[in-house]
């Protein structure tokens, strides 16, 4: 076999949305801008419904949850981007590009199964209202927050540690403005069929799984949502599933297109492109789809600024 050069690895060189000069303050004050959306609006949720004890229900205990997730999603990419672009210098150590791509997976399987926890919740609101209060009590709903934290973090472990195993030849450039897992995995000098293996298994069960299950739960509500004889009825229904529905079709339709192909890709440029619908645009848009379009969300609010 060909005997390829390898050197230890100590940085990797992030290469962003676009190499042309000119772009760059473009680049910087566009993603500032929806950076600073994104925090202060999802920061306004949590604080919102902390603070109002008539939001201390279950819908709006993972709203809050989803909400400071979205937070820390966004915060464990975009600051880099940011810091790069306006010190020109695309560099990222080993260490911190292993750091970012674990809490990266961590907090987007996070949002990937508090999604699907909240299809579920609606679900039993609208098919099973009467036993509502009994099946999500306080603490089915800690127990419900505590899998989706142990799933993450066992997910994104299990990925980081078959990342440490790789070795790495004098191409360490990546087509990227993060540390993308697929993005380094074809770095690598050695074998990755386990590494692509692991992505596809995880892909399988961490995202066909959810889907799967919101889809199923969203076909029973459907169905309970048209034997509703007041048209009344009918539209709050399907406004409160309508505004989930829509940030599960922005990071499941994304996110899929990104992490289902470990082959190299034959337009990085593009794939980095999309994947800031899931890391920036989704995030900042959750508090207008989530919170402004709510009554509750928008009473709690005003006092909260009152």
């Amino acid at each position: 076999m060909e005997q390829r050069n390898q050197t230890p690895v100590s940085e990797f060189i992030l290469l962003g949305l676009s190499e042309e000069g000119e772009l760059q303050p473009l680049l910087l004050w566009l993603f500032l801008s929806m950076y600073l959306v994104a925090f202060s609006g999802n920061l306004l949720i949590v604080l919102a419904i902390v603070m109002d004890s008539c939001l201390h229900t279950p819908m709006y205990f993972f709203l809050a949850n989803l909400s400071f997730v979205d937070i820390c999603f966004t915060s464990t990419t975009i600051p880099k981007m940011l810091w790069n672009i306006q010190t020109q210098s695309k560099v990222i150590t080993y260490t911190g590009c292993l750091s970012q791509m674990y809490f990266f997976m961590l907090f987007a399987g996070l949002d990937n199964f508090l999604l699907t926890v909240m299809a579920y919740d609606r679900f039993v609101a609208i098919c099973h209202p009467l036993h509502y209060t009994v099946i999500m009590n306080p603490k089915f709903c800690c127990i419900l927050l505590l899998v989706c934290w142990v799933l993450s973090v066992l997910d994104s472990l299990l990925q980081d540690l078959m990342v440490l195993q790789l070795s790495f030849c004098t191409q360490i450039e990546i087509p990227h403005f993060f540390c993308e897992l697929n993005q380094v995995i074809q770095l690598a000098c050695s074998d990755t069929f386990f590494n692509n293996l692991a992505i596809y298994l995880a892909s399988g069960f961490l995202g066909v799984l959810p889907l799967t299950s919101i889809l199923f739960s969203y076909s029973r509500i459907v169905t309970s949502v048209l034997k509703i004889s007041s048209s009344g009825g009918k539209y709050k229904a399907f406004s409160t599933c309508g505004s989930h529905l829509l940030v599960v079709s922005l990071f499941y339709g994304t996110g899929f297109g990104v992490y289902l192909s470990s082959a190299p890709s034959q337009n990085s440029r593009t794939t980095a492109m999309a994947s800031v619908t899931y890391t920036v645009v989704t995030p900042m848009l959750n508090p207008f789809i989530y919170g402004l379009r709510n009554r509750d969300i928008k009473l709690a609010l005003r006092k909260l600024f009152s």
